[in-house]
């Protein structure tokens, strides 16, 4: 786990503007900044790719802003949180797959400092909902007996990804995935995307703010969902199965390494330089326990990756049959998949809405089985190919 900057840029107008589709939220949050509904906690909870750790950040700077109302995202407190800089914001982000008691220990210890300047000192939790029960425990005592001028903010997919005890506590802060026409507005005015290129990648990402900034940002990434979206049309026959599990596990193995290999040959530096392991030309006592420490983070890490860039390949293959069944049932609109739309009308014609629900049904039993019983993708990937299998096709002249 580290204390990581905020992501994103300093908004050009107020720290809000970066906030898609959430003005309730927007106007929540400004009220208690101005001290109306202010609390010592917060839990922030919206879908994947709705900003909930945005949001958080964009209230921790109205929060220290030096100006009124709070909020202007151009004084020198604002800025510093958005950056990530501000000495009495910690944004605590973990690239493993649990937080631990040890690391909450340390929040824990800094939440009782006094802030060094004079406002708030703030903790904000990005994957609250993979804190282990212990650590949500150590937690509990912090939350029930707050310090002063100490704010913790949370951040969780649903109230039901944190102990009651712990939500209990909090003001709730719920956000939403922001529809298409937001995303694409956003990408344009804020990413300067190509109104074509945002309308794509705001429908592609199905409201994930991140998804989509990469999927604007990089034709790779462009292309990987591509070659996923393009899969059920393929499914022909248990071997074609066989060959698309196979690809599927590639394209987001070579994803997931894209992501961690700059970070680690980083880290790895960094540990190196920290122990004068260049300069000396030796390896001093202390430098191999933190070399292994710093392997076995490492590790984790990439199994979340990878884990991470399955899941929205399932959920890029969920797309596809949930489209087929909008043209099913003779949905007006445009598709999430709107540039494949021949191959979505052929999955309609050939297999109806029964069986493509199956099919939505097929990719989630693969995703609990990774996510919750830790079952290997590769062999999760080809369980769930066969249950996507769609030999009709063939005879609907399928040529591929």
């Amino acid at each position: 786990m580290t204390a990581a900057p905020a992501t994103g840029t300093t908004a050009p107008g107020t720290v809000w503007d970066g906030l898609v589709g959430q003005p309730r939220v927007i106007e929540t949050l400004r009220a208690a900044a101005s001290g109306h509904g202010m609390s010592h906690a917060f839990l922030f909870t919206g879908p994947p790719g709705s900003g909930r750790s945005n949001a958080a950040i964009a209230f921790a700077a109205a929060l220290q802003c030096e100006q009124d109302p709070p909020g202007c995202g151009a004084c020198h407190a604002c800025h510093t949180v958005l950056v990530g800089s501000h000495a009495d914001v910690a944004v605590i982000r973990t690239e493993g797959l649990s937080i631990g008691i040890k690391q909450v220990r340390d929040l824990v210890r800094r939440s009782a400092l006094s802030p060094i300047g004079n406002r708030w000192q703030i903790v904000i939790v990005e994957d609250a909902d993979r804190l282990t029960e212990q650590a949500f425990n150590a937690l509990l005592k912090a939350i029930e007996e707050p310090t002063e001028r100490t704010v913790w903010m949370l951040c969780a997919p649903t109230v039901e990804d944190v102990l009651p005890t712990i939500r209990s506590r909090c003001r709730l802060v719920s956000l939403t995935t922001p529809t298409a026409e937001e995303v694409a507005a956003f990408l344009v005015r804020r990413e300067g995307v190509d109104s074509a290129l945002a309308s794509y990648a705001a429908r592609a990402s199905q409201g994930h703010i991140g998804r989509a900034r990469a999927l604007a940002r990089d034709e790779e990434t462009r292309n990987r969902r591509r070659a996923v979206v393009a899969i059920p049309a393929t499914l022909t026959s248990l071997g074609r199965c066989m060959q698309a599990a196979a690809q599927l596990t590639q394209v987001t193995k070579e994803e997931a390494e894209a992501i961690t290999t700059e970070l680690d040959a980083r880290e790895k530096a960094e540990l190196d330089a920290a122990y004068g392991v260049e300069q000396r030309g030796r390896r001093p006592r202390e430098y191999a326990p933190a070399l292994r420490d710093l392997e076995q983070e490492q590790k984790r890490r990439a199994k979340r990756r990878q884990l991470d860039v399955v899941d929205r390949g399932l959920m890029d293959l969920v797309s596809v049959y949930r489209d087929a069944i909008a043209v099913a049932a003779g949905a007006s609109g445009a598709l999430v998949n709107e540039e494949i739309r021949g191959d979505v009308e052929l999955l309609a014609r050939a297999s109806g809405a029964e069986a493509n629900l199956r099919r939505i049904s097929a990719v989630f039993e693969a995703r609990e089985q990774m996510l919750e019983f830790n079952v290997q993708p590769a062999l999760a990937l080809e369980s769930m190919m066969l249950g996507l299998v769609a030999p009709e096709l063939r005879s609907s002249g399928v040529g591929r």
